[in-house]
């Protein structure tokens, strides 16, 4: 162009000569360009389809695909995923709210019990149905209403992803006593988790069936370790009922938003298998570990007061600070414990990552042309920077994050549990895989998001927060999720039986 204006528009023979020889380049090189993307293209695509990533997204899996017969890694999964340190940060919340070790280890006991049969039951779905948590949701929410659970989905998994890489992170920075910064530990973290989640559900369930077993022994070490300092428990009041039912909300925010996720695990496994025994698997695997860690670190949280280097630990990098006390006699093999335990947390992140990024194609379904695990790096880039700032006030994050997702999670679960079990009265042939993506053959969904909207003229009066308590709060204790979870259950009865009468789905 500047050629021809520098010749009045006209094109010189030599300078016409000169861009057919550069245009003959550009062409050249745009083929070679274009043979190199090719090739590249279909190098990817062979080392996907012939090595462990997972290229399947949120589409139903067929019954001939789902052969996959190690029932027990629905053990190995929900073990790993709470052998870590992520349920003895939760048990580290019992002592503020005026609990003794006694009355926490009871409360964690029995809410435990009753909480992890939700995503146990729900991941019993998975084999029979072939379809993943949120998919199944979209036969009762409808195709298009579902994006409210999705987003809400969303945002507690992405929560519990920076809750995960904070840990580790400041684990990692007390380990290097300074010279890195939880910023740089967080990540190590993010991008780790990235890795695995990335491949997709075979390496995700390979991982997990063995990365348990270093986290045990690596917890077993560190409570030996600081196990006398254990007995020296702060004094505190008797229990009352508030503080038993707040903290039990704490425990209900733990378990029950598994139960978003759970078909997501067990969606490839042999439908001919058991769903009793395939239910105790995942029940084992969620009780256990929570059960026993959250009361590890209820008993963390009740001696921090009384051991001056514990509670300097906690004021500098708050978890990983006391882990770092607690092991500071084993020396150097105690750090390389600590760094252990940061790590054993990307079992909880890795499978929580995964299933992020089949939400984000549910929320959109467009986004089904593109491979799942390019969804991973999406995550990973939100996860790391919202992370950093999070870990500035962690357990305030912490607390002000769980008094959401209780709520709106038992709301969700009562919606699958009766649609299931009532209206489509325990039938998986039901689930149609032509159906999935198709609103006119899907509930409209106005019943469930109702149902879920109106239980919340209850909730609101039953929370118990930093922020607001309610006047039945006030009285009882936080019963926010036993309230959502119950009247969004009875009220979605008669508005389910009213959608179906009128709309015929």
């Amino acid at each position: 162009m500047s050629q021809v204006l520098q010749y009045g528009g006209e094109e010189p023979a030599a300078a016409r000569k000169d861009a057919e020889k550069g245009a003959e380049h550009s062409q050249a090189a745009d083929s070679r360009g274009s043979e190199w993307a090719v090739s590249f293209r279909r190098r990817v695509a062979g080392l996907i389809s012939a090595g462990p990533i997972e290229e399947r997204g949120v589409m139903p899996v067929s019954l001939e695909d789902r052969t996959a017969t190690n029932y027990n890694s629905y053990f190995s999964i929900w073990a790993c995923m709470n052998i870590n340190l992520l349920p003895i940060t939760f048990g580290l919340l019992g002592p503020s709210y005026g609990l003794g070790l006694r009355d926490c280890a009871l409360v964690i006991l029995f809410f435990c019990l009753l909480t992890a049969a939700i995503p146990a039951y729900l991941g019993t779905l998975g084999p029979k149905t072939g379809l993943r948590q949120m998919i199944q949701a979209r036969f009762s929410f409808g195709r298009y209403l579902v994006s409210v659970p999705v987003i809400l989905n969303l945002a507690t998994l992405t929560g519990f992803c920076v809750i995960i890489c904070v840990i580790g992170g400041q684990c990692l920075s007390a380990v290097a006593g300074g010279t890195l910064t939880p910023a740089v530990g967080i990540v190590i973290m993010g991008v780790l988790a990235l890795l695995i989640s990335f491949c997709g559900y075979n390496v995700l369930h390979q991982y997990e069936r063995w990365a348990w077993i270093p986290a045990l022994i690596a917890i077993i070490i560190a409570t030996g370790c600081g196990g006398s300092g254990l007995r020296e428990q702060a004094p505190t009041e008797a229990a009352t009922a508030g503080g038993v039912l707040s903290f039990g909300m704490i425990i209900a925010s733990y378990m029950i938003p598994y139960a978003c996720l759970a078909s997501d695990f067990t969606t490839y496994l042999n439908p001919k298998f058991s769903s009793v025994r395939l239910f105790l698997y995942g029940y084992a695997g969620l009780v256990v570990p929570s059960v026993l860690l959250m009361v590890l670190g209820a008993a963390i949280g009740g001696a921090i007061t009384s051991i001056p280097e514990w509670e300097e630990g906690y004021g500098e990098t708050q978890v990983g600070g006391v882990l770092a006390a607690m092991l500071s006699r084993a020396g150097g093999f105690g750090k390389f414990v600590v760094v252990v335990l940061s790590l054993t947390l990307l079992g909880n992140i890795a499978a929580t990552m995964y299933s992020i990024t089949l939400n984000f194609q549910i929320l959109i379904p467009q986004l089904v042309v593109i491979p799942r695990y390019m969804f991973s790096i999406v995550v990973t880039a939100i996860v790391i920077p919202v992370s950093i700032k999070a870990a500035t006030e962690f357990f305030a994050s912490l607390e002000n994050f769980i008094a959401l997702i209780g709520y709106w999670s038992a709301a969700f679960v009562a919606v699958l549990i009766v649609e299931h079990n009532v209206f489509r009265k325990g039938r998986y042939d039901t689930y149609d895989h032509d159906s999935w993506n198709v609103a006119s053959r899907l509930p409209l969904g106005v019943a469930a998001l109702m149902a879920s909207a109106l239980s919340f003229a209850l909730v609101i009066p039953s929370m118990s927060q930093i922020w607001f308590e309610g006047p039945i709060a006030m009285k009882a204790g936080d019963i926010g999720f036993e309230m959502a979870f119950a009247v969004t259950g009875f009220l979605y009865l008669p508005l389910r039986y009213l959608e179906k009468r009128f709309s015929g789905r």
